[in-house]
């Protein structure tokens, strides 16, 4: 197989912009990224709350779109991107996670997939290619859709570096995730692995060019892609390899890619990419690469939720409870979540770790987005302001946007959707 090329780079705050436009070009960003298509910028969502590690960041945002107009890219041929999840806000967590202000800061369109548009069978999308799925026929026998904006878009995934309990890790392959399966993504979860390689197959066949810019600037270790440790890492990976790039994260992280992550193996094996470190060339700040910062990974230390998770999907709970996951009944689970997550373990376990980060300059970078301006180069933010708590959330007010969250996770879920629907057409 031939060798894939994965650019890491050093940064902090000060360099941060400087250090995505290099680390875009020395990934080869723009052999990729055609410019005379449409491009969008798949943003990672993975709590609507500010965590450390979870979600893209501002500066990442920032980074790669003032990259990619420094490089004469047109801004109305770039827009953001979100999909939506039964527990998770996209709104919520674009807002607080300050994408939204760095979006409207350079006058882009924000596309949230789930609102107003089309979508199309991956039958009529890939034609042949479905015969090469390792599972998702298996899954969704009568077919499922993808969003029919992607076919002939570029797509630059904004992953960062952190562990999964599903998946170990998380990066760019598991960012394809939300934006190509409409409905019942849970339905995968026992077959995360081969999910992610059939949709890795669909991205090469949909889209003009695929890329991943990874943030490692705050990242995350323990039971994600929520509720970890963070942990200050200031290096940035760019690849047009997704295999690649994530074995790469993965083998900062303390992993073996190719024995550890089953979605890089499979992928590898598939030719969709290179999951073999010795098979991939490092360029940029080399010696970066060989860092090892021996994670525990995602499951020394599972909470509640992700104890039970795996007992639903591959443990003694899988048999008397999975199947209540595809039937009306399934909304109990997204509510469990929510009601986990946001009421519990963010308030009571999470604050004293985001209080932590928020110290760090990156947090008070996050904190003062928005307030503080990059230097007269647009290298990075010299002065990122003081420290700040104010993003910590606690008290009554939490609580009430933790009960709404749990009735969207109800109202929003693709079961009383599709019931909502079988009313409204019978009464046509």
């Amino acid at each position: 197989m031939a060798r894939s090329k994965v650019a890491i780079v050093r940064t902090s705050p000060a360099t941060v912009l400087e250090d995505y436009h290099r680390v875009m070009n020395l990934g080869g960003y723009q052999e990729v990224v055609d410019k005379s298509a449409d491009t969008a910028l798949k943003v990672n969502i993975s709590w609507h709350f500010f965590y450390p590690g979870s979600s893209t960041t501002p500066w990442q945002l920032e980074g790669v779109i003032a990259g990619m107009l420094r490089d004469g890219y047109s801004k109305d041929l770039i827009h953001a991107c979100h999909n939506r999840t039964v527990v998770i806000d996209a709104h919520l967590g674009e807002r607080e996670n300050k994408q939204l202000d760095v979006v409207e800061a350079h006058g882009l369109r924000n596309v949230h997939l789930y609102e107003g548009e089309d979508w199309i069978d991956v039958r009529d999308a890939v034609g042949d290619l479905t015969q090469k799925f390792l599972c998702l026929n298996d899954v969704y026998p009568k077919g499922f859709s993808i969003p029919k904006r992607f076919i002939g878009e570029n797509i630059v995934h904004l992953p960062t570096v952190k562990t999964h309990i599903f998946t170990t890790t998380t990066g760019a392959m598991k960012n394809a995730f939300g934006g190509l399966l409409n409905e019942h993504r849970h339905w995968t979860h026992p077959v995360i692995h081969e999910t992610l390689v059939d949709l890795l197959m669909i991205q090469k066949k949909i889209h003009r060019g695929v890329f991943a810019v990874m943030d490692g600037t705050f990242v995350g270790d323990g039971p994600g892609p929520r509720c970890m440790i963070p942990h200050v890492k200031n290096v940035l990976l760019a690849s047009a390899d997704q295999v690649a790039i994530d074995a790469v994260a993965a083998k900062l992280m303390g992993f073996d890619p190719m024995a550890d992550l089953k979605f890089v193996r499979l992928a590898h094996e598939q030719g969709l990419g290179v999951g073999d470190p010795r098979d991939i060339e490092i360029v940029g700040d080399v010696d970066a690469a060989s860092e090892n910062w021996n994670f525990e990974g995602p499951f020394k230390n599972m909470t509640f939720a992700s104890k039970n998770q795996h007992r639903i999907y591959w443990g003694p709970l899988k048999k008397p409870i999975e199947w209540s996951l595809k039937t009306w009944l399934a909304p109990w689970a997204y509510v469990a979540s929510v009601t986990y997550h946001d009421l519990y373990w963010y308030p009571v376990i999470g604050k004293s770790r985001v209080e932590q980060a928020l110290e760090s300059d990156w947090g008070r970078l996050f904190a003062n987005w928005g307030h503080v301006q990059p230097d007269a180069d647009g290298r990075g933010y010299p002065d990122v302001g003081g420290k700040s708590a104010e993003l910590v959330r606690t008290g009554v007010k939490h609580f009430l946007e933790g009960a709404r969250l749990a009735s969207m996770a109800i109202m929003e879920s693709p079961e009383l959707q599709a019931r909502k629907r079988r009313r409204d057409l019978e009464a046509r």
